[in-house]
Protein backbone atom coordinates (compact mmCIF):
# COMPACT_ATOMS: atom_id res chain seq x y z
CA UNK A 1 0.00 0.00 0.00
CA UNK A 2 1.49 3.58 -1.11
CA UNK A 3 1.12 6.30 1.65
CA UNK A 4 -1.22 8.43 1.57
CA UNK A 5 -1.73 11.51 4.10
CA UNK A 6 -5.71 11.08 4.29
CA UNK A 7 -5.22 7.60 4.97
CA UNK A 8 -2.57 7.29 7.30
CA UNK A 9 -3.89 10.60 9.28
CA UNK A 10 -7.27 8.43 9.49
CA UNK A 11 -5.57 6.09 11.72
CA UNK A 12 -3.70 9.14 13.73
CA UNK A 13 -6.90 10.85 14.57
CA UNK A 14 -7.93 7.59 16.18
CA UNK A 15 -4.74 6.27 18.48
CA UNK A 16 -6.14 8.67 21.25
CA UNK A 17 -9.52 7.13 21.23
CA UNK A 18 -8.23 3.61 21.22
CA UNK A 19 -6.08 4.12 24.02
CA UNK A 20 -8.94 6.15 26.00
CA UNK A 21 -10.99 2.84 25.33
CA UNK A 22 -8.24 0.31 26.37
CA UNK A 23 -6.87 1.93 29.28
CA UNK A 24 -8.84 4.64 31.37
CA UNK A 25 -10.36 3.68 34.49
CA UNK A 26 -8.09 0.27 34.46
CA UNK A 27 -6.67 -0.77 37.68
CA UNK A 28 -3.07 -0.09 38.38
CA UNK A 29 -1.91 -3.38 38.09
CA UNK A 30 -3.46 -3.65 34.08
CA UNK A 31 -1.63 0.23 33.62
CA UNK A 32 2.12 0.02 35.56
CA UNK A 33 2.91 -3.98 34.74
CA UNK A 34 5.48 -4.91 32.03
CA UNK A 35 6.76 -7.70 30.76
CA UNK A 36 10.12 -7.92 32.56
CA UNK A 37 13.31 -5.75 33.34
CA UNK A 38 13.83 -3.02 30.39
CA UNK A 39 10.15 -3.42 29.67
CA UNK A 40 7.80 -0.75 29.04
CA UNK A 41 4.24 -0.59 30.98
CA UNK A 42 1.04 0.60 29.01
CA UNK A 43 1.81 3.56 31.26
CA UNK A 44 5.66 3.96 30.00
CA UNK A 45 4.35 3.43 26.58
CA UNK A 46 1.82 6.62 27.11
CA UNK A 47 4.38 8.37 28.10
CA UNK A 48 6.50 8.11 25.33
CA UNK A 49 3.89 8.67 22.42
CA UNK A 50 3.26 12.29 24.52
CA UNK A 51 7.06 12.76 24.11
CA UNK A 52 6.55 12.21 20.44
CA UNK A 53 3.90 14.64 20.26
CA UNK A 54 6.45 17.11 21.66
CA UNK A 55 9.64 16.42 20.08
CA UNK A 56 9.35 14.48 17.26
CA UNK A 57 6.98 13.97 14.08
CA UNK A 58 5.52 17.65 13.55
CA UNK A 59 9.00 19.13 14.92
CA UNK A 60 10.69 16.96 12.10
CA UNK A 61 8.62 17.71 9.68
CA UNK A 62 8.88 21.04 10.39
CA UNK A 63 12.46 20.77 9.99
CA UNK A 64 12.16 19.24 6.61
CA UNK A 65 9.66 22.08 5.16
CA UNK A 66 11.88 24.60 6.67
CA UNK A 67 15.03 23.65 6.36
CA UNK A 68 15.24 20.32 3.86
CA UNK A 69 17.90 17.77 4.82
CA UNK A 70 20.75 20.73 5.38
CA UNK A 71 20.01 20.58 8.55
CA UNK A 72 19.81 17.58 10.72
CA UNK A 73 16.98 16.84 13.11
CA UNK A 74 17.40 16.94 16.62
CA UNK A 75 18.02 13.67 18.64
CA UNK A 76 14.58 11.76 19.75
CA UNK A 77 14.96 10.49 23.39
CA UNK A 78 13.09 7.11 23.38
CA UNK A 79 13.38 6.79 26.91
CA UNK A 80 12.11 10.52 28.39
CA UNK A 81 9.06 9.44 29.37
CA UNK A 82 11.15 7.86 32.35
CA UNK A 83 12.72 11.22 33.27
CA UNK A 84 9.03 12.83 34.34
CA UNK A 85 7.75 12.84 37.14
CA UNK A 86 6.30 9.12 38.24
CA UNK A 87 2.74 10.07 39.95
CA UNK A 88 1.19 11.36 37.21
CA UNK A 89 -2.23 10.18 37.16
CA UNK A 90 -3.41 7.87 33.66
CA UNK A 91 -6.33 9.93 32.79
CA UNK A 92 -3.59 13.45 32.53
CA UNK A 93 -1.66 11.81 30.62
CA UNK A 94 -4.62 10.47 28.52
CA UNK A 95 -6.10 14.04 28.28
CA UNK A 96 -2.76 15.17 26.99
CA UNK A 97 -2.10 13.45 24.39
CA UNK A 98 -5.28 14.20 23.36
CA UNK A 99 -4.75 17.50 23.25
CA UNK A 100 -1.55 17.26 21.50
CA UNK A 101 -2.33 15.36 18.96
CA UNK A 102 -5.02 17.21 18.26
CA UNK A 103 -2.84 20.27 17.97
CA UNK A 104 -0.37 18.36 15.94
CA UNK A 105 -2.93 16.96 13.21
CA UNK A 106 -4.47 20.31 12.93
CA UNK A 107 -0.78 21.84 12.12
CA UNK A 108 -0.05 18.75 9.64
CA UNK A 109 -3.31 19.73 8.17
CA UNK A 110 -2.68 23.45 7.57
CA UNK A 111 0.33 22.67 5.51
CA UNK A 112 -1.72 21.17 2.91
CA UNK A 113 1.26 19.20 1.88
CA UNK A 114 1.13 17.94 -1.50
CA UNK A 115 2.76 14.71 -3.39
CA UNK A 116 5.96 17.15 -4.27
CA UNK A 117 5.89 17.72 -0.39
CA UNK A 118 6.13 13.73 0.38
CA UNK A 119 9.11 13.85 -1.69
CA UNK A 120 11.07 16.73 0.47
CA UNK A 121 13.80 15.21 1.73
CA UNK A 122 14.69 15.84 5.86
CA UNK A 123 18.54 14.40 7.68
CA UNK A 124 18.20 11.90 10.65
CA UNK A 125 21.14 11.76 12.61
CA UNK A 126 21.40 7.85 12.67
CA UNK A 127 19.55 6.87 9.04
CA UNK A 128 20.49 9.21 6.92
CA UNK A 129 18.08 10.76 4.44
CA UNK A 130 14.31 10.09 4.58
CA UNK A 131 11.58 11.66 3.18
CA UNK A 132 8.39 13.03 4.19
CA UNK A 133 6.01 10.75 3.14
CA UNK A 134 8.48 8.38 5.28
CA UNK A 135 8.61 10.21 8.33
CA UNK A 136 4.86 10.58 8.08
CA UNK A 137 4.34 6.40 7.38
CA UNK A 138 6.46 6.19 10.36
CA UNK A 139 4.39 8.15 12.55
CA UNK A 140 1.43 6.05 11.58
CA UNK A 141 3.30 2.51 11.58
CA UNK A 142 4.75 3.81 15.01
CA UNK A 143 0.91 4.25 16.83
CA UNK A 144 0.55 0.95 15.81
CA UNK A 145 2.90 -0.84 16.79
CA UNK A 146 2.77 0.89 20.48
CA UNK A 147 -0.90 0.08 20.43
CA UNK A 148 -0.20 -4.16 19.73
CA UNK A 149 2.74 -3.25 22.21
CA UNK A 150 0.00 -2.38 24.94
CA UNK A 151 -1.98 -5.57 24.01
CA UNK A 152 1.11 -7.42 24.26
CA UNK A 153 2.08 -6.48 27.68
CA UNK A 154 -1.28 -6.50 29.01
CA UNK A 155 -2.64 -10.02 27.13
CA UNK A 156 1.16 -11.03 28.92
CA UNK A 157 -0.18 -10.64 32.54
CA UNK A 158 -2.18 -13.88 32.22
CA UNK A 159 0.28 -16.03 30.79
CA UNK A 160 0.49 -18.07 33.59
CA UNK A 161 -3.38 -18.38 34.13
CA UNK A 162 -4.32 -19.04 30.62
CA UNK A 163 -3.24 -22.72 31.30
CA UNK A 164 -3.47 -25.30 28.20
CA UNK A 165 -4.76 -22.33 26.02
CA UNK A 166 -1.31 -21.21 25.99
CA UNK A 167 -0.72 -23.03 23.39
CA UNK A 168 -3.30 -20.75 21.04
CA UNK A 169 -2.68 -17.83 21.79
CA UNK A 170 0.95 -16.45 20.19
CA UNK A 171 0.98 -13.23 22.01
CA UNK A 172 1.92 -15.31 24.83
CA UNK A 173 4.84 -16.73 23.57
Amino acid sequence: MEFDLTQGTAVLRRTPGVLRSLLEGLPDPWIRSNEGENTWSPYDILGHLIHGEETDWIPRARIILEHGDSRPFDRFDRFAQFQKPPGRRLENLLAEFVRLRQANLETLESWQLTPDHMQKRGLHPDLGPVTMGQLLATWVVHDLSHLAQISRVMCRQYTGQVGPWAEYLPILK
